[in-house]
C-alpha cells in the first residue's frame, strides 16, 4: 500500500469520525418507540401476507383440485 493510499485511508475515517459526532442520535425513548413500530409493522405484513398466501392457496387447491 502507497503513502498516498494510507493518508487518504486516514483522512476518511476522521472524516467518519467527525461526522459521527454530527449525528442526531435519538434518544432511549425515541429509541424504543421506533423499535416497537419496525416490530409491529414487520408482525402486520407478515400476518397480511399469510392470509393473502392461505388465500390464494385455497382458491389455486378448489380450481384445479
Amino acid at each position: 500500500m502507497a503513502d498516498g493510499e494510507k493518508r487518504s485511508i486516514g483522512k476518511f475515517f476522521r472524516g467518519v469520525g467527525q461526522e459521527m459526532k454530527r449525528v442526531s442520535w435519538p434518544t432511549r425513548k425515541e429509541l424504543v418507540r421506533y423499535t416497537w413500530v419496525v416490530i409491529g409493522t414487520v408482525a402486520f405484513i407478515s400476518v397480511f401476507f399469510f392470509v393473502v398466501d392461505l388465500g390464494i392457496s385455497e382458491l389455486v387447491r378448489r380450481l384445479l383440485g
